[in-house]
């Protein structure tokens, strides 16, 4: 049912990776969302006004607040849409992440607003009279919610929006305190103990935790994440396809919003090839960066000798010397000067924030192990922190 919907309300639905075809979802499943959380408060509110059940008019308000979230989440979409312009030349795209930051604020506040009306509740209990149209009600509402969890979650990963999929959780949390309401009412009627100010407080504690885990979730994109490895090794192989690219180091990546991907990162190219072909291949790889996977890719070359058998030789020592000390630490930007009473050995190591040596223990454990090989070698070792982390071979 999901992808009959999708055929027929968004247009050209196959091309996803199309930025406009993207906004047409993220609409379209706010407009959904706005429709059946409309549908569902409408219909709770007045059982709970009529019936004097607390609990269903706090899950009638969240079924509000999830309306509103819709409705922020459709705006987003439509100004995430917007092209780049003079000031702001990445895009609109992370609106999209402010607009699932102030749904989980709104959905925090709600919470704390239900806590308070359900604790005046287990104060001054009224007693909610039973009905089968209460039950009916409930049942419908937890069947349409799982309907709107899946249908949100086939968006999500279709377009891959943490906003909607992250909705998509919502809307089954909602299930389990729709599910609370329900018992409440059930376990009221058959034993007389009165638990509808109680559930109340439980299901606006579970409204509460969701909006903080939203809060976190969509802050995540704005503050800034490291790439997944997988993103990475398809740049890595990417690149290192091409003939005349020995080596890739210092990637790193900024998303400004889903589709607007910018990135860095060195290449190495031998230095007795011509340097005008040298940037011919970096012209090439650029764009077919942006042209295949969208992504504006900006390269810097870095030069190193290829041609002198005792600079390789040497070099391959040193990566010995610092794989066996971590896997994990890589090298790259190698070079010797040469002298006649010593000789400088200059090269950058990169390893992660969380790697357990500190930066000058490191680098006097790795000069110490490469006078072993020579004393009258000096090292000039500058040591790069990368948000992406090493792979068991130091790539």
């Amino acid at each position: 049912m999901y992808n009959f919907l999708i055929r027929t309300f968004i247009k050209d639905y196959q091309n996803v990776s199309d930025n406009k075809v993207r906004e047409r979802y993220g609409k379209f499943s706010g407009i959904v969302g706005i429709v059946t959380n409309i549908i569902l408060f409408t219909i709770k509110i007045i059982t709970g006004f009529l019936f004097h059940s607390i609990s269903i008019t706090t899950d009638a308000i969240n079924n509000l607040s999830d309306s509103g979230s819709s409705l922020v989440t459709l705006i987003g979409f439509k100004l995430a849409g917007k092209p780049a312009d003079e000031e702001h030349p990445y895009g609109h795209e992370r609106i999209e992440y402010i607009s699932g930051l102030i749904v989980s604020f709104i959905i925090v506040m709600l919470g704390l607003q239900l806590v308070q009306n359900s604790f005046d509740k287990i104060i001054s209990p009224d007693v909610p009279e039973f009905s089968v149209i209460t039950v009916v009600v409930l049942i419908v509402s937890i069947l349409i919610k799982i309907w709107q969890g899946f249908f949100y979650k086939t968006i999500g990963s279709k377009i891959n929006s943490s906003t909607i999929t992250a909705t998509a959780v919502d809307s089954l949390n909602d299930v389990y305190s729709t599910g609370a309401v329900l018992l409440g009412i059930i376990i009221t009627y058959f034993t007389g103990f009165n638990l509808d100010g109680y559930i109340g407080v439980i299901v606006a504690v579970l409204i509460m935790v969701t909006g903080v885990r939203l809060i976190l979730e969509t802050s995540n994109p704005l503050l800034g994440v490291a790439p997944t490895k997988e993103f990475v090794d398809e740049i890595y192989s990417g690149i290192m396809n091409y003939e005349g690219i020995l080596g890739i180091h210092d990637l790193h990546v900024h998303n400004y919003g889903p589709g607007r991907c910018f990135a860095s990162v060195h290449c190495e190219v031998s230095s007795e090839q011509d340097i005008m072909i040298s940037h011919d291949i970096i012209d090439n790889i650029e764009k077919d960066f942006l042209n295949k996977k969208d992504i504006h890719l900006v390269i810097h070359l870095d030069p190193i000798v290829t041609n002198d058998e005792r600079t390789n030789k040497l070099r391959e020592q040193v990566r010995d010397i610092i794989k066996q000390i971590s896997p994990k630490i890589s090298m790259h930007d190698f070079r010797v000067v040469w002298g006649v009473t010593h000789s400088n050995l200059v090269f950058d190591i990169c390893v992660s924030f969380e790697f357990s040596i500190s930066d000058s223990e490191l680098v006097e454990k790795i000069t110490n192990e490469i006078k072993k090989l020579d004393s009258t070698y000096y090292t000039v070792i500058t040591v790069d922190h990368d948000y992406i982390p090493a792979d068991e071979n130091g790539l």
